[in-house]
């Protein structure tokens, strides 16, 4: 800690980092345990999170994260929405196909930004806000194979005919992005993707996750 921050402040944020990271929550001795400091340090800390909804704890006196963070989390997609255009125009021109971010929302993934290319007779029409299980589609399988295999070696998923009969997507994860879970990719009315289509979906993955970082 340096002069200029907050311990408090400090705690709190590893209180709902340590939340965040289990499925079962945790009582007030084991984040005491984890953070190294008393119990009553922890029960005002919870007390404090759980009046802005960040924290709740159920009847085994159990603390997770509230209802709260999400509402947090959906602000968050205007600015990474805004972050990812750039590379999302770059690719819908470059490939004439329709480009996507898509990111996690619990199980499904959530298109948060789509762009069409200008040039195209005809083109697949994928809108904001549409989403879909995490194991249907190009978008989701990205991020399911990111999941298990980690974030060493860039690849990219292809599909087709998995959420609309007729057209093929491919899609790359976004890798290195602390707290962004989520993957760019293009979808086309196509029987199959061009082989050159992969590579360019992972270049413009990781163009978005360097304007995220």
């Amino acid at each position: 800690m340096t002069a200029e921050t907050s311990q408090t402040l400090d705690r709190g944020l590893r209180v709902l980092k340590l939340l965040a990271d289990t499925d079962h929550g945790l009582t007030v001795t084991e984040l005491s345990n984890k953070l190294g400091v008393n119990r009553t340090v922890v029960y005002r800390l919870l007390a404090t999170l759980e009046q802005h909804a960040l924290v709740r704890r159920d009847l085994g006196g159990r603390a997770r994260v509230g209802l709260g963070v999400l509402r947090l989390g959906r602000q968050v997609h205007p600015l990474v929405r805004e972050a990812a255009l750039p590379a999302l125009r770059s690719l819908a021109e470059d490939i004439g196909a329709t480009a996507h971010l898509t990111l996690v929302d619990g199980t499904d993934a959530l298109a948060v930004a789509v762009v069409e290319p200008t040039w195209t007779d005809y083109h697949v029409a994928y809108r904001a806000g549409f989403r879909h299980p995490l194991d249907r589609g190009a978008a989701g399988r990205a991020i399911l194979a990111a999941r298990h295999q980690g974030a060493d070696e860039p690849g990219y998923t292809l599909t087709h005919g998995e959420l609309e009969a007729g057209a093929s997507g491919a899609a790359a994860p976004l890798l290195g992005v602390t707290g962004v879970e989520g993957s760019v990719g293009v979808v086309m009315l196509a029987d199959a993707v061009p082989e050159r289509v992969g590579p360019r979906v992972v270049d413009a993955a990781r163009e978005v996750a360097e304007a995220l970082r």
